[in-house]
């Protein structure tokens, strides 16, 4: 299935129940706290962690389809974006973005 799909799929069935369509500051607070369940889920109960990864996938779309963005494409392009990114590590171990990353995204306002 595809990404546009189930954004589609996650929009008519929030119409078709009466859920939240309009307010986005909810949705976005109804997102986080689904994060958060799937952070207690790998926590606490790994076995429920792909359902509520999938219910904060379901809001992300909501959230998408809220804003008219089709998440299937940002997502492709962002994936092509993060491709072209190098980066150095640090003498701590952090991974950063190098100086021609850093200055490729500055000249394509990324």
């Amino acid at each position: 299935m595809q990404l546009r799909d189930i954004q589609k799929l996650t929009w008519d069935n929030k119409v078709a129940k009466g859920f939240n369509t309009t307010d986005l500051p909810l949705e976005f607070a109804l997102a986080h706290a689904e994060l958060s369940e799937a952070f207690e889920a790998a926590r606490k109960n790994p076995d429920h962690l792909g359902e509520e990864l999938a219910d904060t996938l379901l809001f992300l779309v909501s959230i998408a389809e809220m804003r008219g963005i089709d998440l299937d494409d940002a997502v492709e392009a962002k994936l092509a974006k993060n491709a072209t990114r190098t980066y150095r590590r640090t003498d701590t171990g952090v991974l950063i973005k190098t100086d021609e990353t850093l200055s490729s995204e500055r000249h394509d306002g990324s």
